[in-house]
Order: structure tokens, then sequence, then C-alpha cells
């Protein structure tokens, strides 16, 4: 079995994407299944094959504890942890290929908090891989990027996986598209780009921040995808065969 975790900040489509990564897969012929690992959700665009509403409810935590959305929230992201041997037994049950894990709305609350890389970390897989969602309509601005850009390395840093940066709503963003694509891999651009629209000290921050994640070998690229329309996936699927399937593509 096969994972592929799908993180990225809130709002940046990532539910949809897990959804479009398991008709992939299985209209390739592949056995792929979902768990949804959010306790606050409350519709999905796919059927969960393991869930973790079921067995963390944030209403019940909430009148429980008297905790208010955010503090059932916490707690519910701690509870996971302990619910461990129970969500293994269902994967193991389910047992597919590629198991698509759709995570926490806040990736605050998955990747800094000790539950979250325990989880990643201990569920028994052949191979894992991180897809980290870069939402486009947030990084139309230099500076914008470079500061989810250091997100995007420390979720990294987290998680310790192998991790694929992806550009999501591409269709929202028009002609900035072609600035975002052009900053993620040329990092001499962006910088230029950094000097047009900062000054002083952000100015000044931003850059010191930008070479340090070139030092760290941030600059490989964003793919870009459309989860309304699907273009892009293509490239998306052959960087998930090159990662977790030694770059053997999925077959019918």
């Amino acid at each position: 079995m096969k994972i592929v975790f799908v993180t990225g900040t809130a709002g940046s489509g990532k539910s949809l994407l897990t959804s479009r990564i398991y008709e992939y897969y299985t209209s390739n012929g592949a056995f792929a299944a979902i768990f949804n690992l959010d306790p606050g959700v409350e519709s999905l665009p796919y059927s969960c094959d393991i869930d973790v509403r079921d067995k963390i409810d944030i209403v019940s935590i909430m009148k429980q504890y008297d905790l208010g959305p955010n503090g059932a929230l916490i707690m519910a992201n701690d509870l996971i942890a302990s619910k461990f041997d129970e969500f293994q037994n269902e994967i193991n049950n389910v047992n597919p290929d590629y198991l698509i894990v759709d995570t926490p709305g806040q990736i605050e609350l998955f990747a800094y908090r000790t539950s979250g890389p325990f989880l990643v970390q201990n569920l028994d897989s052949d191979e894992k891989v991180n897809l980290f969602l870069f939402d486009g309509a947030l990084i139309t601005s230099p500076v914008n990027f470079v500061s989810i850009a250091l997100l995007a390395t420390s979720i990294k840093l987290r998680l310790n996986l192998p991790t694929i940066n992806v550009l999501t709503k591409t269709d929202l963003i028009g002609e900035k598209l072609k600035d975002i694509i052009r900053w993620s891999s040329d990092l001499k651009s962006l910088e230029e780009a950094i000097s047009k629209d900062a000054d002083g000290e952000t100015y000044t921050l931003t850059t010191n921040i930008l070479r340090s994640l070139n030092l760290g070998g941030f600059a490989q690229g964003l793919i870009p995808i459309s989860n309304v329309s699907g273009e892009g996936m293509v490239n998306l699927e052959s960087a998930l065969s090159r990662t977790i399937n030694l770059g053997d593509e999925v077959e019918d």
C-alpha cells in the first residue's frame, strides 16, 4: 500500500483534489481508498472508506468539555493519535493499493501538534508522499508567494516526507498564473518581483527568507492544477508515479 497525504491551507482545495486523485487511480484499475482526517468537516465531495468522524465527534466534544469550536478542534486532532490502532485496523481491512489521506483544513492543528506527524510516520505503508497545495488565490503577490513557500517548507520539515508542491485554483488567477509559475522555478525573477512589490523591512525580510529557502532546495517548481476542469492532472500523476511507484505508471 502507498499513501498520498494531501495538505495545504484552509480552502486550498484539498478535498476536491483528493477526489480527483481517487478518480484517476480508480479509472486506471487501481484499488484506491480515501481516509478523511478532518473531524470538523461537514460535507465532502467523495465517499470515505475510513472517516475520522466515525470515532471523533466535534459536537460531543464541545458539549462534554464545554469547549468552543476551536478548542474542540484542537482536542479532536489530539485524540486522533489515541485512536491510531483503530484507524490502522480499518485501513488494513480495506487494504487498498493507494490510500489518499485528506488532512484537516487547519493545517497548523495537523502538522504542528504531535498527533499529525505521529500518524504520518507510523501508518504502515510501502511508500508515502505529501502533496502541499499552494492556493493560487493567496499567492498572486511575490511576498505572499514567499510566505506560503515558507509554510510549505515548514510542513515538509514537520512531516518528514517527500513533497510535491501543487498550485491550485489556476482557473481563478488569470494572467498571474504565468508569473507564479516563473517565480516557482526562477528565484532571480521572484527576487526581482519582490523588489518591485516591497521595500524597507518587508523587502529585507522576504529576500532573506527566499535565500534561505533556496539553500534548502525549494526551487523545484509547482505543478498547476485546475480542480474544476482537471487540467494538469497528467503532470501531477507523473510526479506521483516518479515518487511512489519508482517511475512506473498506474496501468489498467
